[in-house]
């Protein structure tokens, strides 16, 4: 995908990849809502690891920079990356505590907000068959729920609504509005609790808007929540229906699925944990199962590295939607996002790594309440992808540090390396 639709709006700025890593730690609420709310509290282990398994090529490099995130206290990674240089897969860590195995090479695991790329996708769908105004008034859709005129659907693709999130709103001057307990013993005490999408919305819609509509940008799970709604109201289907129908069975993206109420990972998978305080005792839960009912459409949804790293480069290649849709999926992103993900478009992050580097990837990570993070990153033309499952232990690691140094060692082993 040609990136000139960038350039057409201003000149490429470049961001430090470390740089924009501590930067993005320093804004929480920019961080998907559930990592935001975690950040504090999620842990990984620095056991013994095992060596990684891996397919196809062999690549030292890459085999070295997930070691290394082990080596810094997380329990388990998968990787996938997709270069000039062929395919190669592997893992390292182990796959739950007291095994010596790793984790599966193509384990499912919880996506967290790379979802919201799903759901971008689905209602750009919409857009392309003219059944849906990007710029339309989202209440022309859904009425019943007494939302802004001036909202549009644009606006909760790009996070400029306003809208409360419904995982709790965290505020530059230190002051918390909390919602939906999403971490800790709260969150652990409910994790098997189901929510309706109506509910999550009207929960925050009796909340007050963060800002007016379009006049600042703020990640909120509300936004994509709304947008799974606006997809069953105008299709009449079910969001999970419309997801299989659309881009699941199309594919071919038999590891993927939309859980619902389900808080079982089926089939192969690594274990994640929460490490947490219970009065004045620390606590070690496997938290492999959750609902994340609480998430729909925003964060609930199961995959692969391989189910992701096709769907991203599908999205991108054209098959799921107009090249001109998708380019405005990342055209003139909003400044007012920036962080170590880059700054946000329609339903995905715009990076630039720099001359030295790759130049503009774009991204779209995520974290569950707790236990893991999901990485999905490519070129505009998908030649380059990097996709990957982190999963956190029983080690009391510094989350802050441990994952953006992760994040910083992945992406440039694999978007800088020009060998």
């Amino acid at each position: 995908m040609n990136t000139s639709v960038l350039a057409a709006k201003g000149p490429r700025r470049t961001y430090p990849l470390l740089t924009g890593l501590r930067r993005r730690l320093a804004r929480p609420a920019a961080v998907t809502a559930a990592l935001a709310l975690a950040s504090a509290l999620l842990t990984g282990t620095a056991a013994a690891a095992p060596a990684a398994a891996t397919a196809g090529q062999d690549r030292p490099d890459l085999r070295q920079a997930i070691q290394e995130i082990v080596d810094d206290g997380l329990l388990g990674v998968q990787v996938r990356v997709h270069d000039e240089r062929g395919d190669w897969a592997g893992s390292a860590g182990a796959r739950k505590l007291g095994s010596a195995a790793a984790p599966p090479v193509n384990g499912r695991y919880w996506i967290g907000s790379t979802t919201k790329t799903f759901t971008a996708t689905l209602v750009l769908q919409l857009v392309a068959e003219g059944r849906v105004g990007l710029d339309s008034p989202v209440a022309g859709y859904l009425p019943e729920l007494g939302l802004d005129p001036r909202i549009t659907v644009r606006m909760l693709l790009r996070h400029n609504s306003g809208l409360f999130n419904y995982t709790g709103e965290y505020y530059p001057d230190g002051t918390v509005v909390p919602g939906i307990p999403g971490t800790g013993k709260e969150w652990l005490d409910h994790r098997f609790t189901s929510y309706h999408p109506e509910e999550l919305v009207r929960l925050a819609l009796s909340k007050p808007a963060r800002f007016e509509p379009g006049t600042n940008w703020s990640y909120s799970n509300t936004n994509y929540t709304l947008a799974l709604l606006l997809v069953e109201k105008v299709t009449g289907h079910s969001y999970a229906e419309e997801m299989r129908r659309r881009i699941l069975r199309p594919l071919g993206l038999t590891g993927t699925l939309v859980p619902g109420d389900q808080s079982r990972l089926p089939g192969p998978h690594a274990h994640g944990y929460l490490r947490y305080q219970d009065g004045d005792q620390w606590r070690v839960v496997d938290v492999s199962r959750q609902n994340l009912s609480m998430l729909a459409g925003a964060g609930d949804m199961i995959s692969t590295t391989k189910d992701v790293q096709t769907f991203f480069t599908a999205l991108l290649r054209g098959r799921l939607l107009p090249a001109a849709l998708v380019a405005e999926m990342y055209r003139d992103p909003d400044p007012r996002s920036e962080s170590l993900y880059g700054r946000y478009g329609l339903g995905m992050y715009v990076l630039d790594t720099g001359p030295d580097c790759a130049g503009v990837v774009l991204d779209h990570n995520g974290s569950p309440p707790a236990g893991y993070g999901s990485l999905m990153y490519s070129t505009p033309d998908g030649s380059r992808t990097l996709t990957a499952s982190l999963t956190m232990g029983d080690a009391a690691i510094d989350l802050g540090t441990v994952f953006p140094k992760a994040l910083d060692r992945l992406v440039k082993a694999v978007f800088c390396d020009k060998r």
